[in-house]
């Protein structure tokens, strides 16, 4: 991913944590020169093993998994509140831009199955279900219903590289950084309203 270093986040925690809440993604692989994507949770984890990679699994009707080989590079991206951000905020002329944050990762893919396919779903299972009422427990599921986990594919992805892009226009002046923070802010867009939280959080000490 093609980043200008004012824009590269290199603080790796702060980036895991940003995959942990934004695990929504996009698989990304390759079959005969083609490019296949999945949107499925890809959630960071520790394995059985204690090495750090994300999870996941796709349906059996999904052919992408066909493609998956441990010699094969996957990508996983993974994207956070972005916004359009209007010129008309700033000093001086200038084109508009598009604030956002997006986190590439390069991987090699393990298919897994029984026990740790099963590790993986509880795991899954658990982190949403925290803030559930009546939150369920895949232990608790009948035979019958659990019968539906032959219907995918498990896997679990090393990490080989993070890519991250933070781009929140740190490269303004202050002033045209707060005007665009509190334009955000008065937007009806959901989108709008979280990247001037963010931006807001994150403004540059240097200012």
């Amino acid at each position: 991913m093609y980043i200008p270093h004012y824009y590269k986040n290199e603080n790796i925690e702060e980036v895991k944590d940003f995959i942990k809440q934004n695990s929504f993604g996009i698989l990304l692989s390759t079959n005969e020169g083609k490019i296949i994507g999945s949107h499925i949770p890809l959630e960071l984890e520790m394995d059985q093993n204690g090495n750090e990679v994300l999870y996941g699994h796709v349906s059996k009707a999904n052919k992408q998994w066909r493609s998956f080989s441990e010699a094969t590079e996957i990508l996983c991206i993974f994207q956070g509140p972005h916004s359009y951000v209007s010129s008309s905020w700033y000093e001086i002329e200038e084109v508009p831009t598009w604030n956002y944050i997006s986190v590439h990762i390069y991987g090699t893919l393990q298919m897994i199955e029984e026990e740790e396919l099963r590790y993986s779903l509880n795991l899954l299972v658990n982190k949403y279900e925290r803030n559930v009422e009546k939150p369920i427990r895949l232990s608790e599921l009948s035979d019958k219903t659990m019968k539906q986990v032959k219907g995918i594919v498990g896997f679990k992805i090393s990490i080989n590289e993070i890519q991250a892009a933070y781009k929140l226009s740190q490269t303004r002046s202050e002033k045209d950084y707060d005007e665009i923070v509190h334009k955000l802010s008065e937007s009806e867009g959901a989108l709008e309203k979280e990247t001037s939280k963010l931006m807001k959080k994150r403004k540059p000490p240097a200012f």
